[in-house]
This record gives structure tokens, C-alpha cells and sequence, in this order.
């Protein structure tokens, strides 16, 4: 029986990988994050406060659950965030990676992070696992910066770089597709860049991957995302099509008009092959993926899109 440890959990994605993880036999699982309490029943899974910046804690945490998976979901992936509070950012996505590493490699287990194509300059997109990285952002220096730390740490670890993550769980931030459906369901209009182009991913699609990665004993640098390749304007202009919503609410704009303090990769986009065939995966495409948000959405009485959020930015 595999010992995983999600870290974040609170998260989208630590949400995802905790009730995909757990209905399995194979794995005994813990989940932490830095709330003093998980967004699933008391009890239903071992779950332990933790501040992954905090040194002494992750030592202590890791050293009592002694896992042999460390998945690290926790991380400030607010861009602009990160290029105004650049102490925080550092502190969380770089300093919370080293702990991390430092006590998993005591007890000998694995680490699987998560990464972004933030690490790339987006002048020459999609990416496949062997392109140069040239962030242009302080997020994607500081993911850069912990991927590089994983890799002379003397750790097994495994890197999974994605990006447009989306999807529908219990009081987290909201996610680009959320915001969306929000603001169009009340009739308002969106500004949407339409010369940033990347892979939207569902949440879903990638902790499946996650557990593949783990079945497989997978190392190394994967991209994983979505199968479609679009602007932010087209992803915005599917996702009203496909809910019903008046598509003139949509407009677009360039990235340079938003006056967003963190630059951003203009043409992104991932090469996904390496996963699909060393993992067995098939990445959902944008109108699969709405399916799959609507659905979830439609499954619950409270809409998440108007839910509280925790408080916090790096659970």
C-alpha cells in the first residue's frame, strides 16, 4: 500500500487528487494544508495543519504520516500577486519546495510538483518537455526556481508542468472558468485577451494523470494539459456557447490594454505527447471539459461559483 501525502490540499487540484486518491485500495492517504481544518468530513481522511513554509513543521508532519509520495498542490499562482509581494511568493513556491524536500528525502519518499508554462517566455509555443525555459513573470521565476531545487536535491521527484487549470470543489478560489459563469450568468460583460493562447485543463484530467504518474512510478518532466490549443477570447466564447449565455457579453481585448502588473506568455501552449504515451492519458478537449464543469455543477445544491472562498493564498 502506497503512503501519499497531498499537500494544498484545500486547493482545486489537492481536492481532485484527494477524492480520486481515496477511492482506491492501493493507497493510504493524508492530506494537510495551512487551514486549520479540511473542506471534507472530520475523520474521512487524516488530515494535519501545515504551513509548508514553516521548516520545523513540514519536518515534524513528514516525519510522523512517513509517506512515500509528497504531492505538493500548496503554491501562490496568483501572477500579479506574486509580481507586487515578491517576499511571499518566494517564500511559499520556492522556500515551502526546499522543505518539503529536505524532509521527504529523510524518509525517502518522492515528490511530485507542479509547475506552469509561466516558465516559458510564450514567443515560441507550445512547448515540449525540452524547451528552453525563459520566465518572464516573478511567478514563473519562482516556479522555475523550485523546479530547479527538486532537481539537485537528491530526491526522486517528478515535475508537472500545466497550465489554464479549471474546475468545479469545496470553497476554493475561484478558477478562470468560475469567474466566468459567474459574471455571464448575471449578465455581465467580460473583458477577455484574445492573444494569450494556451491549453485549458480540467482539474479532473490532471489528478487522473497525477495517478497514473504514481501507478507507473513515473520521474522526470512531464507537460500535461488540455488537448486544445486556443486564446483566452475563444476559450471565453465556447464556454458562453456551451452554457447558453449571450456571447456579446464577451469582448475581447490585448493583454497590454488590461495593464496587468506581471507580464504573461502571449503564445503558449503545451506538446503533450510524452504523457500520452508514457502515461496512457487522453486529455480532455474544451467543449469535454465544460461538459464535465456543468455537470458537477448541476450535481450540487450549493453553486460553488458563489461560494465563500477559504481565506487564504496558498492552500
Amino acid at each position: 500500500m502506497k503512503r501519499i501525502l497531498i499537500t494544498g490540499s484545500n486547493g482545486l487540484l489537492g481536492q481532485k487528487l484527494a477524492v480520486l486518491l481515496s477511492r482506491g485500495s492501493d493507497y493510504e492517504l493524508f492530506l494537510s494544508s495551512k487551514h486549520e481544518s479540511s473542506v471534507f468530513e472530520e475523520g474521512e481522511i487524516t488530515y494535519r495543519q501545515l504551513d509548508i513554509t514553516n521548516r520545523n513543521d513540514v519536518r515534524r508532519v513528514v516525519d510522523e504520516l512517513q509517506p512515500q509520495f509528497v504531492i505538493n498542490t500548496a503554491a501562490i499562482t496568483n501572477v500579479d500577486q506574486c509580481e507586487t509581494e515578491r517576499e511571499l511568493a518566494w517564500n511559499v513556491n520556492v522556500a515551502g519546495v526546499e522543505n518539503l524536500a529536505i524532509a521527504s528525502k529523510l524518509v525517502g519518499a518522492k515528490i511530485i510538483q507542479f509547475s506552469t508554462d509561466y516558465v516559458f517566455d510564450g514567443k515560441a509555443g507550445p512547448y515540449d518537455e525540452d524547451a528552453r525555459p525563459n520566465p518572464l513573470s516573478y511567478y514563473g521565476r519562482t516556479k522555475l526556481a523550485s523546479e530547479n531545487v527538486l532537481r539537485t536535491s537528491g530526491n526522486p521527484f517528478t515535475i508537472v508542468r500545466t497550465m489554464v487549470l479549471y474546475g468545479v470543489a469545496l470553497r476554493t478560489r475561484v478558477n478562470f472558468v468560475l469567474w466566468l459563469i459567474h459574471e455571464l450568468e448575471h449578465g455581465k460583460t467580460v473583458r477577455v485577451v484574445d492573444d494569450q493562447y494556451g491549453n485549458p485543463t480540467l482539474a479532473d484530467d490532471l489528478a487522473y494523470a497525477v495517478l497514473k504518474i504514481i501507478a507507473f512510478d513515473r520521474e522526470g518532466v512531464y507537460h500535461i494539459a488540455g488537448s486544445e490549443l486556443l486564446s483566452r477570447y475563444e476559450f471565453a466564447v465556447k464556454l458562453a456557447r456551451h452554457f447558453g449565455f449571450d456571447k456579446k457579453l464577451v469582448t475581447a481585448a490585448k493583454s497590454v490594454a488590461l495593464k496587468q502588473p506581471a507580464p504573461r506568455p502571449l503564445r503558449s501552449g503545451f506538446i503533450t505527447l510524452k504523457a500520452e504515451t508514457q502515461l496512457g492519458i487522453k486529455m480532455s478537449n474544451v467543449e469535454q471539459g465544460l461538459t464535465i464543469v456543468k455537470n458537477q455543477l448541476g450535481a450540487t445544491k450549493k453553486k460553488f461559483v458563489d461560494a465563500a472562498p477559504i481565506p487564504g493564498k496558498h492552500g
